[in-house]
């Protein structure tokens, strides 16, 4: 059913509300979501390159299943992953842009965050499948440091380990002025949803459909 899989963190309550439908897709129910309509900005271009992924952060990136997994055995993986570590209280988040899109970032991430990131990256991994030369020439069209270049590699994924920044993405690459007006739409809306610190309490394994959609197969609590 799905060619690839990933491990997200997925806010549930209000802000994955707000999310599905800023993005126009729900990742947990599996289905699009009407935009809202603000004045002056088109929503759905905006939003179109995140859209795919709904609401997340990633904690590792999309990858094929090696051989010697399964969808059955990731799954049993990835539980016995979140009984063996704890929720993370990350602080509060913040609305910014960096790195050209918008996105809610932590203020100021902990170690225990580092930490948690590195563990799934690297427990998980023998159930990646290694990298294509396609998909190697691709990463390789974005400028990589050697240290980045080293870690697709070895791990799938070049933005790992020290190079990990968790965000929530909330639009593709924007110029700065359609960024200034995206946030200034967006402020109102996201604050009483980030008041409170944000807790990393679970982990979600997402598959990827064919027409390139994730969905949430199951939302794992922390519970070590």
């Amino acid at each position: 059913m799905f060619e690839r899989f990933a491990i997200f963190y997925t806010p549930t309550g209000p802000l994955a509300d707000f999310g599905a439908a800023w993005l126009g897709w729900d990742s947990a129910a599996g289905c699009a979501v009407p935009h809202p309509q603000i004045a002056g900005i088109d929503v759905a271009k905006v939003t179109a390159t995140p859209r795919k992924y709904g609401l997340h952060a990633t904690m590792k990136a999309p990858f094929r299943l090696s051989a010697d997994s399964g969808p059955a055995t990731l799954q049993q993986a990835v539980a016995d992953f979140a009984a063996r570590h704890r929720a993370v209280d990350i602080g509060p988040l913040a609305l910014g842009q960096d790195h050209g899109f918008v996105a809610l970032r932590p203020v100021a991430a902990p170690p225990a965050l580092q930490d948690l990131e590195r563990a799934i990256v690297t427990e998980l991994d023998p159930h990646r499948a290694p990298l294509t030369a396609a998909d190697i020439a691709r990463r390789r069209k974005a400028p990589l440091t050697l240290r980045q270049d080293r870690q697709m590699l070895d791990w799938g994924y070049p933005y790992v380990f020290e190079d990990f920044h968790l965000h929530l993405t909330l639009s593709g690459p924007l110029q700065a002025a359609q960024a200034a007006q995206i946030l200034t739409a967006l402020q109102p809306m996201v604050a009483p949803l980030i008041a409170a610190p944000c807790i990393i309490d679970a982990v979600t394994l997402m598959g990827q459909d064919v027409a390139g959609m994730f969905h949430q197969i199951h939302r794992y609590a922390l519970t070590g």
